[in-house]
This record gives structure tokens, sequence and C-alpha cells, in this order.
């Protein structure tokens, strides 16, 4: 890694950041931006849709929009998995429609649009912000990276892996200094300020990147599979004929007062759109006659590891709703004096990242060097594994938080270590296995159809949580637990099998 980070690899006369092309210090600050906006934003998420009146006794602001938690619950996973389900149609546009530099720039635009909604103190701007910010980050999410790539020669050039860290590094700043600003200011001042300000941090890497962009490969600005008139009509003729068949039913519904129309029927089809598109876009993929024999093995093999990270990003990212809002009531925040704010527990996953994620890749590498690097499989099975316990683990202040009775805020802190360290041994390796088993007719589109598994994940959460399940109680903590478990067992029970459908990737 030292290498690629050096100036002498870089070619002469080149403007570099950090030995690397002047653009990546762009896109380093678009993405860093976007991870301010985006992880401030949810900080506050699930705590501003709980919170009532403000309370005299404790001095919290109030001014939420007052649901219940499980209310909460369900609107924060259906939120995030439609970020990452936005990804796949925000890959196609920059694919076919706009490029990927275009593509960018109109979701800095929206998401901006988005968190200035939210910091409008109404409860239909706040779902039309939440709508913005979701559509923006899929389309910003899915295109950003691939001019990383562009600004080097090729996946040879010595620079790129090193390029990619320190895109990666870009992310982790701006999760973790989010908390401190957003997540602070909007818990113990105002929420909409708190939204406003993750508008202004998004704008500031709006402007950046305008201003930047010429410092990007010229590629970025080429559509790489234009689309045909033909096929653009045949989008739009979809496009708005689902829209008017949405429209059509819920104007219906709501003229003839045949049912009463509540949130719900906002979030269940969401919910259900989430979990189903995943399903339908792997067999798809699975039914295609142009895969080869052996490309149809490792999509087999890519189902058992799309499911195992599904079951993981269930649980993880509850870290921003039940563990959140567990912190807010249950937990005993006081350090030398000074109680900590509640949302700086969502700069910890970030935080641990970057402290972590250079001994995982020097242990890797060591154990690789003696031939004993862990499989693929094992690295899924133990990050399942590690997942489940955490909440096994959480149970226990869970059980002493009763009545009153508030726990030390580091069981919190304990398990978002955990989580981290699950997501070391899952995260980085699934994308790099992504890449390795994609069928070649769909190379390009195999990282979107990864992130569903996101999208799965939070759906299963907000459909428990829309069905009167308390995600929040031990009973559902144990449940997910033991899921996790039994799944890191089964894979790793199966790992022979699984091996032998992978092929000669490992």
């Amino acid at each position: 890694m030292a290498s690629s980070l050096t100036k002498p690899s870089a070619p002469p006369g080149e403007k570099t950041f950090f030995g690397h092309p002047r653009g990546l210090a762009t896109l380093f600050m678009t993405e860093m931006w976007e991870r301010f906006s985006y992880y401030g934003m949810r900080a506050l998420l699930v705590l501003y849709l709980v919170s009532g009146g403000a309370d005299a006794a404790t001095g919290s602001q109030g001014g939420g929009l007052a649901y219940t938690a499980a209310t909460a619950t369900a609107i924060y996973s259906v939120y995030v998995a439609m970020v990452y389900l936005m990804a796949l149609p925000g890959g196609w546009i920059g694919d076919r429609v706009w490029g990927a530099r275009k593509a960018v720039a109109v979701a800095s635009v929206v998401i901006v649009a988005g968190h200035l909604c939210l910091a409008v103190p109404t409860s239909l701007m706040f779902f039309v912000g939440l709508t913005l910010v979701a559509i923006g980050s899929g389309l910003l999410k899915a295109n950003i990276s691939t001019m990383v790539g562009q600004l080097y020669n090729g996946p040879k050039d010595p620079r790129r892996d090193g390029g990619f860290t320190i895109f990666y590094m870009g992310i982790n700043l701006g999760g973790f200094a989010a908390p401190f600003v957003i997540g602070v200011l909007g818990e113990t001042v105002n929420w909409h300020l708190g939204f406003g300000l993750a508008a202004a941090g998004m704008a500031l890497g709006a402007a950046q990147f305008l201003f930047g962009s010429r410092h990007l490969s010229e590629a970025s600005n080429r559509v790489p599979n234009p689309i045909t008139m033909r096929e653009r009509n045949a989008v739009v003729v979809k496009t708005l004929a689902v829209i008017a068949a949405v429209a059509a039913f819920y104007l219906l519904v709501g003229v003839t007062g045949m049912f009463r129309l509540t949130l719900n029927w906002a979030l269940i089809p969401i919910t259900v759109a989430g979990l189903l598109i995943p399903v339908a876009v792997l067999a798809r993929i699975k039914r295609d006659k142009d895969l080869t024999a052996e490309e149809q093995t490792k999509m087999t093999a890519f189902i058992w590891f799309f499911v195992a990270a599904a079951i993981f990003w269930m649980i993880f990212d509850q870290g921003a709703s039940t563990l959140s809002l567990f912190g807010d009531g249950k937990t005993s925040r006081d350090i030398l004096g000074w109680e900590m704010p509640n949302t700086l527990f969502q700069s910890l996953n970030p935080l641990f990242v970057m402290l972590l994620a250079p001994v995982f890749a020097a242990v890797w590498l060591a154990l690789a060097r003696r031939n004993r690097e862990l499989s693929t499989i094992v690295k899924f099975s133990v990050a399942l594994l590690v997942g489940g316990v955490s909440f096994f683990v959480f149970l226990i202040p869970m059980g002493m938080a009763t009545g009153e009775t508030k726990v030390t805020m580091w069981w919190l802190v304990l398990i978002f270590l955990m989580h981290t360290v699950a997501e070391l041994c899952l995260s980085p390796v699934g994308l790099s296995l992504t890449t390795k088993m994609a069928p070649a007719k769909y190379a390009s589109q195999m990282m979107g159809v990864f992130f569903l598994a996101v999208t799965a994940g939070d759906s299963v959460t907000g459909i428990l949580a829309i069905a009167g399940l308390d995600l929040n109680s031990q009973g559902m903590v144990a449940l997910e637990a033991t899921a996790a478990v039994a799944a890191a067992i089964a894979l790793y029970a199966s790992r022979k099998k699984v091996r032998s459908l992978m092929g000669d990737v490992r």
C-alpha cells in the first residue's frame, strides 16, 4: 500500500493528491461531505421520530413527530433499504443516460434539496426530504466509485488500490465527524438545525465537486452504453404507468374511504418491494441462458453469501435504531460530569473502522504469506457469529435496565466494537468476492446487486416492525441473535459444498 501512496508512481508533471491523480481529492471530498450529511441525519432520524413534547424535568427539546419506537424503527429501516435499492437504478442511469459525472452532480443537488426539506418543521416536508435523500444517495453511491476507477490507467495501475483506500477513508471521516456536529446540535439544540447543517455540508460537497470536476477523467463525462430512443420511450411509459397505477390506487382508497389511510399504507408496499426486488434480480441473473455453466454455479454460491450478508446487515443497521433508542433511554452517559449526547454513539463504528482496518489488512496479509489465510466462507461465518453474539451480549444490559435503572454506556461501546469487527470480516471481503464471482455479462452491475443485501436485510426489519413486533424487546433481540448464529453455523457446515460451487474463487 505504501508504494501506491508515493509521488514517484505518478506520471511526471501530473498534479497529484498524495501521489494520486488530482481528481481523487475532488471525489474524496465529495464522498466525505455526502457521508457527513447522510450519517449526521441518520444519527438524528429515529430520535427525532420518537421525540414528542419537550420534557421540563429532563430538559429534552421535544418537537419531533412523536411516533412509537416500532413505527420509528420501521421508517428508519425502510429509509436505509431504499438508499441501497436506489443504487441499482442509479448505476443504470449513470451507465446509460447521463454518465457518471452528471449523475453525481444531479445527485448532490437532490441530496441538498432533501436535507433542506427535512429542515422544514412539518411532517409532509420530512417525508419528502427523506425520499429525496434516499434517491440522491443511491444515485451518487452507484456512480462515484466508478469515477475513482476512471482516474487510473486500468486495473494494473499500481496506484489504484491505494487510491480506493484513500477514497474510502473519506467515508469514515465524514461518518465520524457528523455526529459531533449535526448529531450534537440536532439532539441538544434543535432537530431542524441539525438537518439544516446536513444540507450545508452536502452543499459544500456539491460546490467543490462542480469546481473540481475539471480534474476528473474525461471518461466520467461519457455514457458507456447509451440508451436508444426506443428503450427510453419504453422506460418512460413503464415508469408513468407504475406512477399512475399507484396514484389511482391511493386516490381510490382515500376518496371511497373503504380503508383508513395510515402510514403503513406507504411503508408496507415499499418494504415488500425492498424484499422482492433483490430476489427478482438474483432470479433473473440466475435464469439467464447466456451464462456459462461455471458462471451459473458461481451465482449459486453467490446467493449463499448474499443471504448471509442480508442477515448480517439486518443486525448491523439497528445500530442507529434499536441501539440508539436503548442508548437514549436506558444508559448512563456521564463522562467526568459531562453527559455525552446519545448521537455520539454513531461515531463509534467509523472510528473503529479507521483504527482496525489497517490491523485486519495486516493480519490477512500475514496469514496469506504463511498460506493460512481464512477462506471467504470462514470470514463470512465469523462475521455472522460475531454479529449474532453481539445481540446476545445486548440482552445483558437490556435485562439490567429495568424500570428507572440505567446501565453504563460501555455496554453499547462493546457492541459497536463487535459490529465493526464483524463488518471488517464481511463487507470488504464481500465486495472483493463480488468482483471475482460476477458473470462477465453482469460485471458492472453485480456490485449494485451485492448492495441489495442491505436492502433485503433492512426490509425484513421493516416488515417485522410494521407487523407489530417490537424490535426493541428482549425477545426479538434474542430471536435475531439466534438467527445470525444459526446462519453462521449453517454456512460453516456447508463450506465444502459452497467452496465447490465457487470454482477457482477463494
